[in-house]
């Protein structure tokens, strides 16, 4: 009788253990989980405020000089892509705007004090700087200041659109600097929003289509040379897709790539697609185009004169490029193609 009494509260001692073990189990799941999903909220709370800090502070100064916000907000994206790809020359404090202003073309070339935040001496040098939040000072590290002072410089042009290119190439002396301001200047105005950094992937998921890194191997027709993108093997007629709000910025056609087009996003970045069986009628250079939206169809057309075809199996080549103000460079498009296949994936598995 003893016996059976011990083995029962045993019996109960094993089971209280078994569902304190499950219970705390459970508790440090949770725990583990809430950290990385609040990781995720905060990093698309922070991104979401970068946003809202730059329209504010570009509205603010077009309120004030009459220079529309997405001339502003172009020529700010537009210098944050050379300091990605000059980072060590255009060095400066933590701030909203992306703006690189010399000390030299702020404080006046021929002044004395290179380091001169004083409005009135800094015009005195007809120097760039300006005061734009009212403290007295022309600070190039204070965001009112800065965009101030750029709106002040394209103010004196005028406002007409061939006077606000006159001013882009009285600035920078570059006929690239010109044309991608204006490229991000129709995608913003067009769109009325900064955040145009979705992305697709360029074939339709649903397709049969297959792919692996193939940046940097060999090539030989046409001379020696690498292969400057990633082949993704399909079937003639799946459609090519736009990955990016962009600026359709080259068509027609390659000796290389046949028939192809090129495309300009707004981080700078030119996305290639080659060996294409057509394009999209209705597109035309200049025109903006949103991910997701078909621009032609996977072909073999290429190596040779316009209209050849048939020199390789049908597949989608991709390619993209870095500016950096005076050239651009390849580099391996792979990891964004599966980052955004995945992000594709897991979208159309939320609906």
């Amino acid at each position: 009788m003893l016996l059976r009494i011990r083995l029962r509260c045993a019996a109960r001692w094993c089971l209280l253990l078994l569902v304190t073990a499950i219970v705390q189990h459970t508790c440090s799941s949770h725990v583990a989980a809430a950290p990385a999903e609040q990781s995720k909220s905060q990093q698309q709370q922070t991104e979401d405020d970068i946003y809202r800090s730059r329209a504010m502070l570009y509205r603010q100064i077009s309120k004030k000089t009459g220079v529309p916000w997405y001339r502003l907000a172009a020529i700010d994206q537009y210098e944050r892509t050379l300091t990605r790809v000059h980072p060590k020359d255009r060095q400066h404090a933590e701030r909203v705007s992306g703006i690189f202003v010399n000390s030299h073309v702020w404080s006046g070339q021929f002044n004395p004090d290179q380091e001169d935040q004083n409005p009135a001496s800094i015009a005195f040098f007809e120097g760039f700087g300006r005061d734009g939040s009212g403290d007295g000072q022309a600070n190039p590290d204070d965001d009112m200041d800065l965009l101030f002072s750029v709106a002040a410089y394209l103010a004196n042009y005028g406002q007409a659109e061939d006077k606000f290119h006159i001013a882009l190439w009285e600035y920078y002396h570059n006929s690239r600097s010109v044309q991608r301001i204006r490229q991000f200047t129709s995608l913003y105005q067009t769109h009325g929003t900064l955040k145009l950094n979705q992305h697709a992937f360029p074939l339709p998921l649903s397709s049969d289509y297959s792919y692996r890194s193939t940046w940097g191997s060999g090539r030989s027709w046409g001379g020696n040379r690498i292969h400057e993108g990633t082949d993704l093997f399909a079937r003639y007629g799946v459609p090519v897709r736009s990955t990016c709000y962009g600026v359709v910025e080259v068509k027609g056609w390659n000796p290389f790539g046949g028939w192809r087009i090129g495309i300009r996003d707004i981080d700078n970045r030119y996305h290639y697609y080659a060996h294409l069986s057509g394009f999209d009628k209705k597109l035309s250079t200049g025109d903006l185009v949103t991910p997701g939206q078909t621009i032609g169809w996977v072909g073999s057309s290429g190596y040779g004169k316009p209209g050849t075809q048939g020199k390789f199996p049908p597949h989608l080549h991709y390619g993209i490029y870095r500016d950096s103000g005076l050239s651009e460079w390849s580099f391996d498009p792979y990891p964004l193609l599966k980052r955004w296949e995945q992000m594709e994936r897991k979208q159309l598995k939320k609906r």
